[in-house]
């Protein structure tokens, strides 16, 4: 038997890959892609996505949830100017935000420095809207751009 399998290695390899080609495009794939169209991962929100930069009252709290969470961040003695509005906002559905903006910081020293940052945030109670103003109701997902300051 062990003659059998050295001998005909090379033919049962390209057997086997054959098989494992075979399952994947005939069974794994299909049963893959009727998932993904069956809608199992879609869910229902009134807060429809954008490609471009939209100003909603929404997008507002959340630019303003944003800066709340790195003011909390920063050290007693820095001091940080917000913009009044951000420079972009984007809707990624599903009360999802993309906050992109840019606050000036002075540090004890009187040094005082622009920093341009995106904020990713989260509405958590979805089409309830009312606890907007509740900060236990935002999840920050993601900051970036001021990694060197907090």
């Amino acid at each position: 038997m062990k003659n059998f399998l050295v001998k005909y290695r090379p033919f049962l390899l390209v057997i086997g890959l054959g098989i494992l080609i075979f399952l994947t495009a005939k069974v794994f794939m299909p049963l893959a892609l009727d998932v993904a169209k069956s809608g199992l991962f879609l869910k229902d929100s009134k807060e429809q996505a954008s490609q471009l930069p939209v100003s909603t009252p929404l997008t507002s709290l959340a630019f303003m949830q944003c800066n709340n969470y790195i003011k909390s961040k920063l050290d007693p003695e820095t001091s940080v100017t917000f913009p009044e509005k951000p420079m972009n906002a984007w809707s990624l559905g599903d009360y999802g935000y993309v906050i992109q903006a840019e606050i000036s910081i002075t540090t004890e020293t009187a040094k005082t420095t622009t920093k341009k940052y995106a904020c990713r945030i989260s509405y958590d109670d979805g089409d309830d809207q009312e606890g907007v103003n509740d900060p236990d109701n935002w999840t920050i997902d993601g900051l970036s751009g001021l990694e060197d300051v907090l």
